[in-house]
Order: structure tokens, then sequence, then C-alpha cells
């Protein structure tokens, strides 16, 4: 199925006519200052987005139709809906009443990047006292038109009423006076208690489209004139092209050329060759024809073995220690009289979105046009003009919905490689990977080893703890940050002192470089899905060690954390934690902080013959104020998938420079057969809020673990597991 996607920059862009509006930036760094008088931005009456934009994100035509903008790209986790819901909720509009369009990246909108469970998290705030400035804007507009006193005024489902009379205007018809106050710098924003969107829920507005097939896809894109490319890449890692017989690709109808490429990471660039044709299929079996010769160059000396075994290596050495510390670890576990040590592995991992990677890219001259499924278009026009050497002005943006990304979307090098064919074919150039070549090429989520040390005095107190972090570092790989003398500091989330709050009175964290050829990248959440697995693992091995109850041994240890202690009391109560089980079946536990929410799981198992089966999952979350609670339910079952996938399914393993998994056969994911029972529980709270599309990932494996244990006595530190094999 194809669907046109129009060029933004003929459809959205704003262009000067004779239709005055007003552009006010509020509550973001951008170029404009709070407060400040409103501009006057003349917008394009023939546009389907014509009207007056009162702030970067709400759009109102004099005909009363409002658009509001969604700033951060939308990969299933709900933006679409969430933030345009914070401009509604204090404007006093549902989203049933407004147009909701993506962001194009341009400045004004401020950081547009979709990850690290920011995108609520850094626009709580914000968006809310755009909305209300607008608002008050209106009532402001509408008071001075009655020549009555605002507080006679309230605006409620897009129109402003005046009480006593109870006369009122559209929001269409106070737009244009509206635009000519000035933006309030401390708009009132609601009490919780008279939210009427805001912690409900609200169904989702995109989901239709995306269950009836009109939703637009990056992989939808059609653009006149375009040309499909599909692209043979190295089958080893730093491969090169040492020869290329073309003639048999040639043959296949509707194939236009075959040209020398490039895909370009951010930590190198390598070689491939494009077959060019009319369609996809005939540049994909075109591209099965070529006869390419490659020169490996070292790559035979890349594999995953030889890298766990260079992190068995480095984790015998002292790491370089976090600022973070307490005590004296070192002379507290020297006069312990009961020591613990463990070593935990984690795999590297493929992403594997449903959506295969793709973009679809017309290089004009010093401009450029790009249709693609991306995390963050802003980041993208930096890189893409940097790479052309062309401005960023110069480069327009389209974003459509994501089919699925989990980080692998914020690495734009399938754009790159749509850039540098249309560069020479002077088209408009679409690239889509195959899922061989999502799979083998990566980047990989990083496969790492934590070490862990524990010391436990004679009343089962912990009192020393030192948790060390061995693998690669993203940081340096993908932003070339140097770490010689220091920690990585993405690398200890969840295992942090603000994260994982233990009072333990003398605790170190420490980390150890590995250098990697294997390219890596952020996967959901990020290092906090190794970092938690070794760290409550270990803790679960300290509290049986010290003869207490797990629950119990956290607890002690959290007594200054309310937040943390409320989840795990939650969590025993709605699990059942306290309730004897039968003799065939076992509970775990895990917790772990990350993107500023608290998550906890207990996983209940039972004997399978010679192996274990996974029965149920309860999870209680703490994501402070929320959004859309059905949305954090949702979000939460992905990770709980995730999190059992990364668990019981094999991993990426390379040799000899190739990836040996091509495929969803050979790497595989859970079927729904597999799926437990699950129970997901939200803490009510009225903190700020926190992430809430990965924190519930990082204690799912520790929680299974630590619930095998406790059903076989048998300690599982590597992942992944395989559940029919335990014995």
């Amino acid at each position: 199925m194809t669907k046109s996607l129009e060029s933004s920059s003929r459809r959205d862009f704003l262009k000067s006519t004779g239709k005055v509006g007003a552009l006010l930036a509020i509550g973001f760094s951008l170029p404009w200052q709070q407060g400040q008088a409103a501009t006057i931005t003349k917008i394009d009456t023939t546009s389907s987005l014509a009207g007056l934009e009162l702030n970067p994100y709400i759009l109102i035509s004099d005909d009363g139709q409002i658009t509001l903008f969604n700033a951060r790209p939308d990969m299933g986790q709900g933006t679409y809906q969430s933030l345009p819901l914070l401009l509604a909720e204090e404007l006093e509009v549902d989203l049933s009443q407004v147009q909701i369009r993506n962001t194009d990246g341009q400045g004004k909108y401020g950081a547009q990047l979709s990850g690290g469970s920011s995108s609520i998290r850094t626009r709580w705030q914000p968006m809310r006292k755009a909305g209300a400035a607008v608002k008050e804007m209106l009532i402001t507009a509408a008071s001075k038109k009655w020549n009555v006193p605002t507080s006679d005024c309230y605006a409620q489902l897009g129109k402003v009423y005046h009480k006593p009379s109870g006369k009122s205007y559209t929001y269409g018809e106070l737009v244009e006076e509206a635009s000519k106050l000035e933006v309030p710098k401390n708009p009132k924003l609601k009490d919780p208690k008279d939210f009427r969107l805001l912690g409900k829920s609200v169904p989702r507005p995109e989901i239709p489209s995306k269950i009836n097939g009109s939703a637009v896809f990056g992989i939808d894109a059609e653009v006149p004139g375009m040309l499909y490319a599909s692209i043979q890449r190295s089958p080893t890692i730093l491969g090169k092209v040492k020869s290329i017989d073309s003639a048999e690709a040639m043959k296949v109808k509707g194939v236009k050329k075959v040209v020398k490429t490039e895909r370009k990471m951010p930590h190198r660039a390598v070689e491939a060759v494009a077959v060019v044709a009319d369609t996809y299929w005939a540049a994909l079996k075109a591209r099965k024809a070529l006869k390419i010769q490659w020169d490996a160059e070292g790559s035979d000396k890349i594999s995953t073995d030889a890298y766990y075994a260079n992190l068995r290596q480095l984790a015998k050495q002292e790491g370089i220690d976090y600022p973070e510390k307490a005590g004296d670890f070192k002379g507290a576990f020297q006069k312990a009289s009961k020591k613990l040590e463990a070593s935990y592995e984690t795999p590297f991992l493929a992403h594997a979105p449903l959506e295969p990677e793709n973009a679809t890219v017309w290089v004009q001259g010093d401009k450029v046009e790009v249709w693609a499924p991306i995390q963050g278009p802003d980041g993208l026009i930096q890189q893409l003009s940097a790479y052309l050497k062309i401005k960023p002005e110069n480069v327009k943006v389209n974003v459509p919905f994501m089919g699925g990304a989990f980080g692998r979307k914020a690495y734009f090098d399938y754009v790159m490689e749509a850039a540098h064919i249309s560069k020479q074919l002077n088209a408009p150039i679409k690239v889509i990977w195959t899922r061989e070549d999502d799979m083998t090429q990566g980047p990989f989520r990083p496969g790492m080893l934590d070490r862990l040390e524990g010391a436990i005095d004679e009343k089962g107190a912990l009192v020393a703890h030192h948790h060390q972090i061995v693998g690669s570092s993203i940081q340096h790989q993908v932003f070339g940050v140097t770490l010689k003398d220091k920690a990585d500091d993405w690398a200890h989330e969840t295992a942090n002192f603000e994260d994982s709050p233990y009072d333990i009175a003398n605790r170190k964290l420490s980390f150890n470089l590995a250098e990697t050829d294997i390219p890596i990248l952020w996967w959901r959440s990020v290092y906090s899905s190794t970092t938690a697995f070794g760290q409550e693992c270990f803790m679960d091995e300290l509290a049986h060690a010290a003869h207490i109850d797990p629950l119990a041994f956290r607890l002690e240890m959290l007594a200054d954390s309310p937040r943390l202690s409320r989840v795990l009391q939650t969590l025993a109560k709605k699990s059942n934690y306290h309730q004897k089980l039968p003799n065939n079946q076992a509970i775990g536990i895990a917790v772990a902080r990350s993107f500023g929410t608290i998550a906890a799981h207990a996983i209940t198992v039972s004997k399978q013959g010679k192996g274990v089966k996974i029965e149920k999952v309860v999870s209680v979350i703490d994501c402070g104020m929320t959004v859309n609670p059905d949305n954090i339910k949702a979000q939460t079952e992905g990770n709980i998938v995730m999190g059992l996938t990364a668990a019981i399914k094999n991993g990426i393993t390379i040799k000899d420079g190739i990836t040996e998994q091509t495929n969803f056969h050979e790497y595989n994911v859970m079927r729904i057969n597999e799926m437990p029972a699950t129970e997901i529980h939200i803490i009510d709270s009225t903190e700020e809020p926190g992430g809430v599309g990965e924190p519930g990932l990082p204690p799912i494996a520790p929680a299974l673990c630590n619930a095998i244990f406790n059903l076989t006595g048998k300690r599982l530190r590597n992942l992944p597991i395989n559940l029919d094999e335990i014995g």
C-alpha cells in the first residue's frame, strides 16, 4: 500500500501574503524572549494551515480551525496525543476540535528528539504554559471587545464566554485581536484537580488511522519522479569494495543504474553498492544479481566471543571510579566476615523495529528535502547539512509516523545513504532496508559485563557494595567523547546513587571502557537494561546470604526513600508477595528507577518439566503525574515484552566480523502464546512527571532470574537464558 506524502515545503510552510498573524514563543529556549510583544508574521491564506500563529505550537484560523503541533516524533509511544493534550488542557479545547501536525525540525520548536523518555518530562510545564498563555490572551481580547472585566469571562471548548450575559466568541473570532497583545509572562496553570483531559484515559486520535491503514509512515512516502535504491553493504563490519560486476543486475527490467555509495556512521564510513530502479522490487532483485568482491580488512578478528573475553580480562583490573562515593569500600570489604562477588553478562541486541529503516531524499543543488521516519528532525537537519555542506536552513524535513524505533531511528545513517545516492543521480531517491540489512548491520545495544562485590556484617546488614561496569561506550563511539580519565556517565544509569539510593555505608561505582569496532547505539532504556540486571540480581544474592527476605532487605536500605519504598510495598500487596505459593511456583522481585520514574515487577514462575514457565508479571509504576493512564499501561506492557524477549531469546552474535542472525527465524522475539498474564498498577502521585516509554524494562530480567533462583536454587547470571533447559 502506498500513500501520497505531500511536501511540507509546498503544504505547511508559512509564506508571506496579506494575512496578518502573530508569532509568540512561550516557555522554551527559543530565539525570542518570554513576555515580549507579538512579532507580526504573515500567513499563507491558501495553505491548509492558514491562520494566526499565537505561539509556535498553536495556530488558529479566523474560521475557528485550531492546529496543535506535536514537537516529538511519534514512534508508537503516544506523543502524537500526549504533547498536544498538554496544550489542549490549558487552552480549553478537546482533541476532537483540532488538527495535530508534527514539527519539522525548525529551531522555534525547541528540542525535538524523541528519546530518553523525555517528552513529557521536559514539556510538562512549557507546553501547558503555552496553552495557558494563549487562553489568557483570547480571554483578554474578548473582554476588550465586550468592554468588561476579564474576571467576567471564561474559556470552554474553543470559545470565550461572558458569564453574566452568556454571550460568546469563538477563538477564531478573537485570534487577530489577541495577536496584538503581549504574551503573559506567568500564565496561571490549572490546578490538577480541575483537569478535564490530563490523567484520564483519553483515546489516542491516531489509532483508528493506524488500524485502517490510512496513517502515513515513512515507508509510504511518494514523491514525483522518485526512484528506489536497494543497497548491498559489506557482510563484514569493516569491508571495502574491491570490484563490482553489475552486468546481470543491469539486465533486470526497470534498473537505471548501479552506483558505489557509502554508509556514513558517526564513528566511520563504510563502502556499499546501490542498485537504483523504477520500483523497489526491481532494485532488490537486481541487487541480488550483483557480483561484488569485498576486502574484509581485518574484520575476521572481530567477534562477540573475543569481545566478552576482553570484558572478563578488563573486569580483573581497577576501573575509573565515578565521583559519587560513600565511606571506604575497600577497607570495609577487606574487614568483612562475609563477602560475595559475582559477574553478570548481557548480550548485544538488535532494535528490530517493525518498520525497517527507510528514507526518501531529494538533493537539489544546495537544497535538500527529506521524508523519513526519524526520532529527531532538528538533529537530522544539523547532521545532513554538515554532510552535504549546505546551510541548515536549506534542509527541509517531513516527519511521518514511525513503525517502531527503540532508539535506532535517532541514528541517521540510512538518511545519509539516500542523500548520497540522490546527489549522484540528481533525483529523489527512496532507500528501504531489508529485514536482513536491519538485523546484520546494526548498530546494536552494546554487550556489557557488570561485576559486583558486597560485604555483609554479622547482623545481616550490607556494609560495602561495589558495582563495576565493563563494556563499550555509546558516548565514546557515537559522539567521540574521550573517556581516558573519566567514567562514562551514561553507563551507570539505575546503579548510581540517585537512581538506586540504597543506604550503604561504604559504596562505590567504577567503569572500564572496552573499545570495539562493532557499531553500537542506545536501545530501549539504554544502559538501564543492562546495569539493572546485575544491580538487582546481586541485591537478591546479598539478601539470601544475609538470610533476609529480599523485599525486607531492600526496604531496610530504602527507609529514607519514600517513593521507592511505596512502590515496593504496593508491589508486595498487589502481587500477594507474602502469600505461600504451591511447591512448584515461586516469585521474584526487582525495582529500578530510570528516566525519572520508578518501576518494579514481581514475576511468578512455575516448573514446566525440565524447564520453567513464566506465569504472571505484576508491575507497579510511579511516574509522577500522568497524561494518559491507558498509554502508561500500554508502554509498560511493551516494556515487559521487550524485557522478557531480551532475557529469554537469543541475542546478536558476531563471528569473523559477520552477524550470525539474519532475520526473525534466528533472532527470535516472544510470541503471543508465550506472553504471561500481566497486571499493571500506577501509583497516584502529584510529583512532576517522569518518563514512561522505557522505565518498565530494566527490572524485568532481574525479577525473572530472582524468581527462577527462588524456584530452582539456580543462580543465572548470563543472559539470555533458555527457559526449557534450566533443569
